[in-house]
């Protein structure tokens, strides 16, 4: 049985989707992103499931750096998860003065708050699990947790399918060490981070690449290099799987730009959404077109 560490502690989104991830695997709950992936590259742990961006909040940072950073993990799966939460607390709904939950939660309920705890004052934790273990320690009044945290708490029920946003969803990544890749399915999604050249035109030249071979972006986010102001990496999702020619191509050519790239995996996408091909860049139109410069290069003029 492979062990999996989550952002935790129990209760959060992230375990609900290491149960569907990793629904055989042993759960181990990590206090922050970043040791959930320290305890991957120590050998602590088989895998990590975490966070990686939200409809409302956009990316999570932390996963971000920590996927640019130190020995490489890579994505092998991905679960993607409606956002309605759960507000518990220890006391009646008059008595609230405090209300807790992670920074990304506490924005995407922020309406819900001001018309049904007007007088209650949002206090950041660092996870909505543990917001639910301060309120049961007595440090806050009410948390807004994940569902799955009723679970684990025993803490009265407030609400229910409480968010401003109805369709708010987040993505969850299962990362692993870097081995085999996931088979390609047809539905899948290719990850890399680059550290383009700070010049003018070096985010256009990388884009050209996948434009000129009619791959479609899925996500474009832009994080700062920690000792170096004013420059930046640049992580591209992009539909398609590495097995494939064109993805292969478009990678390659990438890493011909862009010295600095790093493989973040190519697993299946979980809203199951299949590529968009262009007329002349599918896999047959590579195949037949290195084929052909294979002939030519043989002296066969086709």
């Amino acid at each position: 049985m492979s062990r999996i560490a989550y952002f935790g502690p129990q209760g959060t989104f992230t375990e609900q989707a290491a149960r569907g991830l990793a629904p055989h695997d042993e759960l181990m709950p990590a206090e922050t992103i970043t040791a959930a992936l320290t305890a991957v590259r120590k050998g602590e742990a088989d895998g990590a499931c975490v966070p990686v961006e939200n409809s409302v909040e956009g990316p999570v940072a932390a996963t971000l750096d920590g996927l640019a950073e130190d020995e490489p993990l890579v994505a092998v799966a991905e679960a993607l998860l409606p956002v309605h939460f759960t507000v518990l607390t220890r006391t009646d709904a008059g008595q609230i003065r405090t209300v807790a939950s992670h920074p990304h939660a506490l924005a995407q309920v922020r309406q819900w708050l001001e018309r049904n705890l007007s007088d209650a004052q949002p206090v950041v934790a660092s996870s909505t699990a543990a917001a639910a273990v301060a309120v049961q320690a007595g440090e806050y009044d009410a948390a807004v947790t994940a569902p799955v945290a009723a679970e684990h708490y025993p803490l009265r029920v407030l609400a229910t399918g409480v968010a401003d946003v109805p369709d708010a969803r987040t993505r969850f990544l299962l990362l692993r060490p870097p081995g085999m890749l996931p088979e390609p399915t047809g539905v899948d999604r290719t990850s890399i981070v680059a550290a383009a050249e700070n010049r003018t035109g070096a985010l256009a030249e990388l884009l050209t690449e996948l434009a000129f071979r009619g791959i479609n972006l899925t996500r474009l986010d832009a994080r700062p290099i920690k000792g170096n102001f004013g420059l930046y990496r640049f992580f591209i999702d992009f539909e398609g799987h590495l097995a494939e020619p064109r993805i292969g191509d478009a990678v390659a050519a990438l890493r011909r730009r862009c010295n600095n790239v790093r493989f973040l995996g190519s697993h299946p996408r979980a809203d199951g959404i299949a590529a968009t091909i262009a007329p002349g860049a599918s896999n047959d139109d590579f195949r037949t077109a290195a084929d052909w410069v294979a002939a030519v290069r043989r002296g066969e003029m086709a």
